[in-house]
């Protein structure tokens, strides 16, 4: 499992956006918008960096 700071989430508008952004690429996932988390559980490379360019698509940064 990996999980990402995600700062720049603040709303369920957000959650919405990262669920379907996720989802849509088979990424099984978990987001917590009180922790400005998501957590991803596959952690290879390939799946990390696509996280990383997900959230960055939508706007996001993933510490």
């Amino acid at each position: 499992m990996k999980t990402f700071k995600v700062p720049e989430m603040h709303c369920e508008h957000c959650v919405a956006r990262i669920n379907k952004a996720l989802e849509g690429a088979g990424i099984s996932h978990e987001v917590d918008l009180d922790k400005k988390t998501v957590t991803i559980t596959d952690d290879t490379e390939s799946t990390v960096k696509e996280t990383v360019e997900l959230l960055d698509d939508l706007g996001f940064t993933a510490e």
